[in-house]
């Protein structure tokens, strides 16, 4: 489980881009809340801003001519299996939209891709 520094989106490869995606969704769902090291950071922060963030992977996921699911794009929308929010309140896009993701987290990142995208 990992959220991959947002300025790197556009550089992942096909199995990292839509697992991103799919992980987008789980945290977005059921998976919100649940404790895991590399993502605890994201229940600290608006519900809205992981919303944000997914944004930003389906509109990659766009470019390259994948379709995801249209309802993601609604911001209440957590999935099949779980309650949308009755209301979440937007709140304004940052750059990064985590904090956490500063030029350490960039850099961490972009040797781990380096050592997947070596793998295969």
């Amino acid at each position: 489980m990992r959220l991959w520094h947002e300025a790197l989106i556009q550089k992942l490869p096909r199995q990292q881009l839509l697992g991103q995606h799919r992980e987008c969704a789980a945290l977005r769902g059921n998976g919100w809340g649940r404790k895991h090291a590399t993502v605890n950071y994201v229940f600290t922060h608006s519900p809205y801003k992981l919303f944000q963030f997914h944004e930003l992977v389906m509109d990659e996921m766009e470019r390259r001519g994948y379709h995801p699911d249209s309802r993601w794009r609604q911001p209440e929308y957590r999935g099949k299996t779980c309650s949308p929010y009755a209301k979440l309140a937007p709140c304004l896009r940052t750059h990064p939209i985590y904090p956490e993701h500063d030029q350490r987290y960039l850099q961490a990142c972009q040797q781990l891709l380096a050592e997947r995208t070596k793998k295969e």
